[in-house]
């Protein structure tokens, strides 16, 4: 599992890294524009990641499911992956 998720655990840290900035930004009551801009940015960095991970989820464990034959199984990961879809797009 580690292996499938290097790169994203390398952005993770990064989005840590910058909510930490940000909460210095606001300790140090710094222009409010400034923290916003840095909101934002994060909050990006975090979509990509999560766009990122529901690839590998479609790449992995949907694609697992539709070689291994298992029509309910096919099914139960269809339905997650547009479930998945539906709460990464919020």
């Amino acid at each position: 599992m580690h292996q499938k998720f290097a790169k994203e655990i390398a952005r993770m840290k990064r989005i840590e890294g910058q909510a930490r900035g940000i909460v210095r930004m606001m300790e140090e009551e710094r222009y409010c524009i400034d923290v916003l801009q840095q909101m934002s940015a994060m909050e990006a960095a975090l979509r990509a990641a999560k766009s990122k991970v529901l690839a590998i989820h479609a790449s992995h464990c949907i694609e697992d499911a539709l070689q291994g034959g298992d029509a309910v199984a096919q099914r139960e990961k269809f339905n997650e992956l547009i479930d998945l879809f539906g709460k990464v797009g919020r």
